[in-house]
């Protein structure tokens, strides 16, 4: 594979109290040539579908509009599976792969929606743009256009991503579910080349979007085995969502106070222990994020310009470019050509 590379030219310069023949063997050598490859995200580009398919991004705006207007979770649907899909192998759609023991069917998986939703996006764009356009690079627009039509921020989405050919259902289970703690979800958003910042304004997309009462159950009733909620919860809002919570597969909206608009009331709640999950909850508590997650909550023009910045560096997380993948023609499967 063609590379582009940084040429960095070291000059050997001649010591003058060296002997005669050490200095002609100097003054023969020729600069060294050290080779630095550029990151994977360089060879990323907003107008890399620019010729090939230039009606891609409207494609994309066209059936995310269609689909949000008819169920606004969607939104918070398109942004979980996107980060999904990153936090596994990188964002290379391997978690659209639909066969046994993939991504896909891990009990981590569970409740992830919106692969109906991408495979009507990617129809579309191979009716126009055959063999062109990837599913990862299709997920990583639709991410975006989803956080706009939640009212959040826009940015512009480099392409040129290739599709992963593997896909294993036990390592998506290494995705945060919502119950590690600090120093877990550190090592986690590392991996993927983000800092303490970017983990803290990502997990501020949790101003939208539900959650499953089966997964914060033991918060409510039996948290650590000790037959009690979790006292870093407020009493009250305990209350309702006992009241909420009657049944395992019921959902609550992860912000009590505003579901459907993407704000900062997220961070808000935080300071008044209303956290739905105690991942979110223990960014306000720990001493390592509780600054940058009060910050947020202040500042709503510094989350939407920080949030936008953030979303490019996951999307640019581990990605394939070139002949590392391939451009799948469906985003169920591999390619069999």
């Amino acid at each position: 594979m063609r590379c582009l590379f940084v040429t960095i030219v070291i000059l050997l310069s001649i010591n003058t109290h060296v002997s005669p023949t050490a200095a002609n063997l100097a003054v023969k050598r020729l600069p060294v040539q050290v080779q630095v490859p550029l990151p994977r995200a360089a060879y990323l580009s907003s107008a890399f579908y620019d010729e090939s398919c230039p009606n891609l991004e409207s494609i994309i705006h066209q059936k995310m509009s269609s689909w949000i207007k008819r169920d606004h979770t969607m939104a918070a649907s398109i942004i979980r599976l996107h980060f999904h899909d990153c936090a596994v192998r990188g964002c290379d759609a391997s978690v659209l792969l639909n066969h046994p023991g993939s991504e896909r069917v891990a009990e981590a998986s569970r409740t992830l929606r919106g692969f109906a939703l991408i495979d009507e996006i990617k129809a579309e764009v191979e009716r126009q743009c055959p063999k062109t356009v990837s599913c990862a690079d299709i997920l990583t627009a639709a991410a975006r256009d989803a956080t706009i039509m939640a009212g959040g921020p826009f940015w512009e989405v480099p392409f040129g991503r290739r599709d992963g050919r593997v896909s294993l259902a036990r390592e998506a289970e290494s995705v945060p579910q919502g119950h590690e703690n600090i120093t877990q979800l550190l090592r986690t958003f590392e991996g993927l080349g983000l800092t303490f910042v970017d983990m803290v304004v990502l997990s501020g997309s949790h101003t939208i979007g539900r959650c499953s009462c089966h997964a914060i159950k033991q918060r409510l009733y039996n948290f650590t085995g000790t037959g009690r909620a979790d006292p870093s919860m407020n009493a009250i809002y305990v209350d309702r969502l006992k009241k909420q919570c009657k049944y395992d597969d019921s959902y609550v909206n992860l912000d009590f106070w505003t579901p459907r608009k993407f704000d900062t009331a997220f961070y808000r709640n935080l300071e008044k222990k209303m956290g739905l999950l105690s991942t979110d909850q223990l960014l306000h508590s720990d001493m390592r994020t509780s600054g940058v997650a009060s910050l947020m909550g202040s500042q709503p023009e510094l989350f939407d310009t920080q949030f936008a910045v953030s979303m490019v560096k996951l999307g640019n997380a581990n990605v394939l470019i070139r002949k590392e993948g391939e451009i799948r023609t469906k985003c169920t499967a591999v390619n069999s050509y």
